[in-house]
């Protein structure tokens, strides 16, 4: 049984995916409120909260800024953001501005009850669809920098293929499907991909490795 808040302004939206979390997570308690300061109230009266869901334009958030907000006053509650956005930079600056997750409200049914199954088991959810797009604008100073090619090299040919599933916003099961091989020995291959990258989680892997071609090290 999970404790669950929806943030969201738009009632009917609340209702549906009030419905997902029902159907996919039966006996859980879902809570709903349609703007931040209530968010940040009912987070402070529950501090057992297991999840978030929280619409990016809903009255003061004022964009990422509400969700910094949020993750300042509940820094350990995993915060997903449900959002209309569909913009690769919006999606990469919420998981690092602390969202462990990011949903798109036009999903169907079953992809959100997996994405939040997803996240509740501790991994990090990213729309695969979206994070497999081009960037929408050229790459800014304050962005993480491209991986050196020397770490890159250091990476087998089996983590490169994992790294590159990893790009495509897939979880670990979806990697050991596609590759063929166990989940335990994909968590071994992105425990090994951190370590060499010299990176602290696998949102900072996500980030630095979504310029790379991928192609040209598997050639070698």
């Amino acid at each position: 049984m999970y404790k669950i808040l929806i943030a969201d302004d738009h009632p009917l939206f609340r209702e549906a995916i009030h419905n997902v979390i029902s159907d996919g997570f039966p006996e859980s308690e879902v809570m709903e409120t349609a703007d931040l300061d209530s968010a940040l109230a009912l987070t402070q009266e529950h501090d057992d909260l297991d999840l978030i869901l929280l619409d990016l334009n809903m009255p003061g958030m004022h964009g990422l800024n509400g969700l910094i907000n949020l993750r300042n006053e509940a820094p350990t509650v995993p915060v997903v953001i449900v959002s209309a956005e569909q913009d690769k930079q919006v999606v990469l600056q919420a998981i690092t501005y602390g969202a462990v997750g990011f949903i798109t409200k036009s999903s169907p049914r079953a992809q959100m009850t997996d994405a939040i199954e997803q996240i509740l088991n501790g991994n990090v959810y990213l729309p695969s669809d979206i994070i497999r797009t081009q960037k929408s604008s050229p790459r800014r100073h304050h962005e993480e920098p491209s991986i050196p090619p020397e770490l890159l090299q250091a990476l087998t040919r089996k983590q490169l293929l994992v790294l590159e599933r990893m790009t495509r916003g897939e979880s670990n099961k979806q990697i050991a499907y596609n590759l063929d091989i166990a989940e335990t020995t994909v968590k071994a291959h992105v425990s090994a991909i951190l370590r060499k990258l010299n990176v602290h989680n696998r949102v900072q892997a996500i980030l630095s490795a979504g310029d790379i071609d991928f192609s040209a090290y598997l050639r070698r």
